[in-house]
């Protein structure tokens, strides 16, 4: 029955909205795990991409450049080449559908819901390496021998690769316009967008590049690029009276060459670099450029990856303390723990009350709730209004490091005699009777008045008077 434009049309809406509403319901879910929720997210994505591609058929079918949205509608009100006959038109159609069901007399109605409740439940298939663990961490060990074969590396550990691998800034240029050091960049870029894409993908990676490429331009044109200042500004020219050259199609020196000099010449001019010296050292200059940029998405996305990197190098250094026999047992012990997660996932915690948890992650029992009065809240305003659950949390608070801190920052000691007390203009006007009973605040000219005698010592009252009485001043 959807062999009609209008029919398919229909269809594609309906499609749409029911997608946009298993994305909400989805999206209201909190997975319990973080393979639960990378699941979740490429779900979310695949179906954002089947309303894009579904939205892109119907932009096609309103656009109906060859008429046939326009003929079929007229066709529904009776038009025809002898005139308007909306009869004829009824008829016809009524006549299509009895045929159908004629012919589909077993014909029923799909519930659509059920199929697409059934996506809510999927797994997607997602590649990750066994050294990758499912996206906890990176696996760089190709990157890594490339590093160390090159001329641009060092022989370090994989351990130390791991810091230095974000940080090509350090690399001196003269060796970034090798064909070894291009390769190994876009290689290294190819793999973060990957990773990025499987460990991230609700997140849209070509807005960020097309922001970072804005600013990398204006950086390039100031000469503030990290690790290419001395290829900075030396070209006074208008840019705009030069050719830019589109360096994608480009991907070696030879390919540039072949542009010729004149050209290379003002898309050097136009990027304000050095336009002198023979055709493959404007080439090789001009193609810098592009891997700068290629640093520049690589150090963002090394930004992004920050936790999962510094992951690896705590996975790596733990690794090269463990034997073979240990790495095995800590390998079956994590797929234990992950098949038991699971089990524990598909069982549901009933918790109307919204007890609080106990030590084996259930709801504690509602005799020992009331027993210990968890259902009270006591507040502070010497902790900055944190509330303490229970007469117990509440009386061991007073002891604890953030009413202490509280006290410290009034000036006033922490002890028990502002035990029970939780406003801070209490504890002040507590302090100042306690200073005036202890005599804080008198005047006692025997022990603050000073005296000075003839060499410049300085006493007090008491010992002034004291040692003329000895004759000794």
């Amino acid at each position: 029955m959807s062999s009609t434009l209008l029919e398919v049309t229909r269809a594609a809406h309906e499609d749409v909205e029911r997608l946009e509403r298993l994305i909400v319901k989805d999206l209201q879910n909190d997975p319990p795990t973080t393979k639960d929720g990378l699941y979740q997210s490429h779900r979310v994505h695949n179906n954002i991409d089947t309303i894009i591609s579904t939205t892109e058929k119907l932009v096609e079918i309103y656009e109906d450049k060859d008429n046939a949205r326009k003929d079929e509608i007229a066709a529904l009100g009776g038009q025809t080449a002898t005139g308007v006959n909306v009869f004829s038109a009824f008829y016809d159609r009524l006549k299509e559908i009895r045929e159908y069901h004629r012919k589909h007399p077993a014909a029923r109605v799909v519930d659509a819901n059920e199929e697409y409740e059934d996506l809510l439940k999927e797994e997607p298939v997602i590649e990750f390496s066994g050294e990758e663990a499912f996206g906890r961490y990176l696996d760089l060990h190709e990157l890594f021998n490339q590093y160390i074969n090159s001329k641009f590396g060092a022989k370090i550990e994989y351990s130390a690769y791991l810091d230095v691998f974000s940080q090509p800034h350090n690399i001196p240029w003269k060796l970034k316009s090798t064909r070894q050091y291009r390769e190994y960049m876009e290689n290294l870029l190819e793999y973060l967008i990957y990773f990025f894409q499987r460990t991230e993908p609700l997140q849209d990676l070509d807005r960020i590049f097309s922001k970072l490429e804005a600013e990398f331009e204006e950086q390039w044109a100031n000469g503030q690029v990290q690790g290419w200042e001395k290829q900075g500004q030396e070209n006074e020219d208008d840019p705009a009276q030069h050719t830019m050259i589109d360096l994608d199609y480009y991907s070696t020196v030879e390919e540039l060459m072949e542009v010729g000099p004149e050209k290379l010449k003002e898309a050097l001019a136009a990027l304000g670099l050095k336009t002198g010296g023979t055709v493959q050292q404007r080439a090789e200059r001009l193609l810098l450029t592009k891997i700068a940029l290629v640093e520049a998405k690589m150090k963002k996305l090394c930004d992004l990856l920050s936790k999962t990197i510094e992951q690896t190098k705590e996975n790596v250094v733990k690794k090269q303390a463990l034997t073979y026999e240990e790495m095995e047992q800590e390998r079956e012990e994590e797929e234990t723990q992950v098949d038991t997660e699971s089990d524990d996932e598909d069982q549901q915690i009933y918790n109307p009350l919204k007890l609080p948890m106990g030590w084996d992650g259930k709801p504690i029992p509602y005799w020992l709730y009331k027993l210990h009065g968890l259902g009270q809240e006591f507040k502070c305003e010497i902790c900055g209004n944190y509330s303490y659950w229970g007469r117990r949390a509440f009386e061991r608070h007073f002891k604890e490091w953030r009413h202490q801190h509280g006290m410290r920052c009034l000036g006033i000691p922490n002890t028990k005699n502002f035990n029970e007390i939780t406003n801070i203009q209490e504890a002040q006007e507590l302090w100042e009777k306690i200073r005036e009973r202890q005599g804080v605040n008198k005047w006692r000219p025997d022990l603050e008045e000073e005296y000075e005698d003839k060499e410049g010592n300085i006493y007090n009252k008491k010992t002034y008077t004291d040692l003329q009485r000895q004759g000794l001043i």
